[in-house]
Parts: C-alpha cells; sequence; structure tokens
C-alpha cells in the first residue's frame, strides 16, 4: 500500500485525489494532509480518510479541532505543511496547493525522499534548478500532474533526448478565448470565472483566462523536460481533447488524448508505471488547433521571455501574477490590470542571475506585499 501526503486538500485537485484514493482503498492510503477553512469539507476528509498528521490553516483552529479528533497529530500554517511533508513515514507527496506556498514543502519533502506528485507549477516555476538539484542528490521522483505535463510524460516515457524535436503544449483559451483585446476592458469576475472546459480553482480560471497559467507551464515543461524553450510551442485547442503532443526527428508526432478530467493525470502520477481502471470512453469528433495569437495573450509572451533570461525572473513574473489575480478575485482591479501589473514588476526588478532559494521567497513575498499595499485599499 502506498503512504499519500496531500497537500490543498480541500482544493479542486485535492478532492479529485481524494476521489482517487478513496475508490482505490486498497493501493493507497492517506497518512496526512493540510486543511482550509471549510469545516464540513475538512471533517469530511478526517472521518473518511483518518490521516495520522493534518495542517491546518489558521491557529485558531487547533483547539476545537484537537478536541473532536483526538487521535490526529495537528499543526499549522506554513510550518504545518512541512510537519505534514517530513512525517516519518515514507509515502509520496501530493503537492495541490495554489501559489508560491507550495515551494518550500516540496523542497523540504525531497529531503526526506519522498516522491513528488506536482500538481504546484509555481514550484518549478519559481526553483525549477533548485528542485531539480534536490531530486538528484536525494534520488526521488517528481511525477507532474498537470494534464498538459502527465501528457507530455506518456508521449516522451522510453523516447531519447536526442530524438525530440519539439513538444506542444495545447490550450483551450480559457474564458474569454472568443472575445478580442477590446471587449476585455469590460468583463468581470463572474464571467472569467466560467471556464468552458474545466472546473478548476479560482486562480488557475483566472490565470487561463489571461493564458498566463500557459505561460507557467512552459517554464514547468522547460524543467520537468530538460528542453530548450524554443522547443516547446504552444497552440490553442478548444475542444481540450489532446493535451499535449511531442514531435520527433524522424517526422513522427505522438499525441496524448482524453476527456477533461483530472483525475486521469492525478492516477496516473499515482500508479505509475502502472494505470488505473476508469469508465471514461472518449468520443472522437473534429479537432481545431490554431497558432498561438501572442498580441492576443501577451503574458504568455512575457513568459517565454521571462523563461529565457533565467535567474530571478520567473519569480518576478509569478509574484506580480499571484498578488494581482488574488486583487482580482477581490474585485479590487480590472481583469485587464492583471497584466500591467506583471509587466510592470517583471520591467522593474533587477536580474539575479543564481539566486539562492532564501533570495527567491524573499523577493516573492516582498513583490506581493507591494502589490497588495499599492492596491488593496481602493
Amino acid at each position: 500500500m502506498k503512504h499519500i501526503y496531500l497537500l490543498g486538500s480541500t482544493g479542486s485537485i485535492g478532492m479529485q485525489t481524494l476521489d482517487v484514493i478513496s475508490k482505490h482503498k486498497d493501493e493507497f492510503r492517506l497518512i496526512g494532509c493540510s486543511l482550509g477553512s471549510d469545516d464540513e469539507k475538512n471533517k469530511y476528509i478526517l472521518n473518511t480518510f483518518k490521516p495520522e498528521i493534518v495542517s491546518l490553516r489558521y491557529e485558531k483552529q487547533l483547539k476545537n479541532y484537537e478536541g473532536l479528533f483526538p487521535n490526529v497529530r495537528f499543526t499549522w500554517g506554513d510550518q504545518g505543511l512541512i510537519d505534514v511533508v517530513t512525517y516519518e513515514k515514507e509515502g509520496v507527496v501530493v503537492n495541490a496547493l495554489s501559489g508560491s506556498a507550495g515551494l518550500n514543502p516540496t523542497i523540504e519533502a525531497i529531503k526526506t525522499k519522498k516522491d513528488i506528485a506536482l500538481a504546484n507549477k509555481e514550484t518549478l516555476v519559481m526553483a525549477g534548478d533548485i528542485v531539480n538539484a534536490y531530486v538528484k542528490k536525494h534520488q526521488v521522483k517528481l511525477y507532474p500532474i498537470d494534464s498538459e505535463h502527465s501528457a507530455l510524460w506518456q508521449t516522451l516515457d522510453h523516447e531519447s533526448q536526442s530524438d525530440i524535436s519539439k513538444i506542444v503544449i495545447t490550450a483551450s483559451g480559457g474564458s474569454f478565448r472568443d472575445l478580442s483585446r477590446k471587449d476585455l476592458e469590460n468583463v468581470d469576475l463572474n464571467q472569467a470565472l466560467k471556464h468552458p472546459n474545466w472546473s478548476m480553482g479560482a486562480k488557475i480560471t483566472i490565470d487561463s483566462a489571461t493564458m498566463m497559467n500557459k505561460g507557467l507551464e512552459v517554464i514547468e515543461a522547460h524543467h520537468l523536460f530538460y528542453l530548450a524553450y524554443d522547443q516547446i510551442e504552444t497552440v490553442l485547442h478548444k475542444e481540450s481533447v489532446v493535451h499535449g503532443l511531442t514531435y520527433f526527428k524522424d517526422g513522427t508526432i505522438k499525441a496524448s488524448m482524453s476527456v477533461s478530467d483530472m483525475r486521469i493525470p492525478i492516477a496516473y502520477a499515482l500508479f505509475y508505471p502502472k494505470r488505473a481502471v476508469f469508465d471514461q470512453s472518449l468520443t472522437l469528433s473534429n479537432l481545431s488547433f490554431k497558432p498561438m495569437d501572442y498580441e492576443r495573450f501577451p503574458l504568455l509572451k512575457l513568459a517565454y521571455e521571462v523563461g529565457k533570461q533565467g535567474g530571478i525572473m520567473p519569480t518576478v513574473m509569478n509574484a506580480a501574477n499571484e498578488a494581482a489575480v488574488h486583487l482580482f478575485l477581490k474585485k479590487k482591479i480590472s481583469f485587464l490590470e492583471i497584466e500591467d501589473i506583471v509587466f510592470k514588476y517583471v520591467e522593474i526588478q533587477e536580474q539575479i542571475k543564481n539566486p539562492t532559494l532564501k533570495q527567491i521567497i524573499e523577493i516573492d513575498q516582498k513583490i506581493q506585499q507591494e502589490i497588495y499595499q499599492a492596491y488593496e485599499k481602493r
């Protein structure tokens, strides 16, 4: 039986991971997890999966939960996430956290020789070189959970790096894919949160609408598959059936297709090298692909530029975007102001070519705090 540690268990990916675990109780056991502020979800997870160690979001939750679940070891906050992933029992850490909070727990989990199933893009965007160095040092496995990276992983598995011409990441286009730049001036939060193909968390849904999500995926793919940015292409594919393609030097193309169900890549990472059994059948119909319009989606173009610059710049872009999206979700800024904020902070930041983990975390926090202070009083 494989032990699972799940960070972000009450989010979209977290709940779907729990669904996979619940359907395969002979294969997996939830040993540790982090919970949120929704008491109903929290108690469901505690009663159903009976984890041994749990991180709560706030210290004020401790007394209540310790009284209700005396057999569980509770901890809380950022340190609580680390307490969970460094728990004494071996296992796989599923990092389904949203945002930069996922970086430190990933590093600490690797140090305890736990394999990582990663749904937290920011970990590799902010510190891909550092994370890969730790993965190599501690000889652990890093499995991608994103649908696109899972698809690419499957097309690349057992292939020679030297045979690869390029990889292609597909993009649905998000909530506003059929709108012009002019149309975006008047869109609101409710419209932005209506993704046409996927049911996802709020932050990733907004990132999908700005195409920043695809930009983060490009940087992540660079670190996952050790490919140059010129070998990573993005295309618009409205149907979200083909999740990734690999072009080989002999003219062969391998594509990975499935229905839009995140439980498939989650299960692939957890079961690897085996596969789970799903009752999901894919009916093929007409599939469309369009070249990416970088004028329509300038944040995606910026992500390529920032990725090539490397150093501290991906952290800067990610931090500015994370804060800006949070402000948009709170209705403090308009949709297009997300782009304005991200471009501004990338432009003013001085490059640090080989940042330490400490510098990455400090700059991430500094930029987010500056942005919140500048806009939250609106």
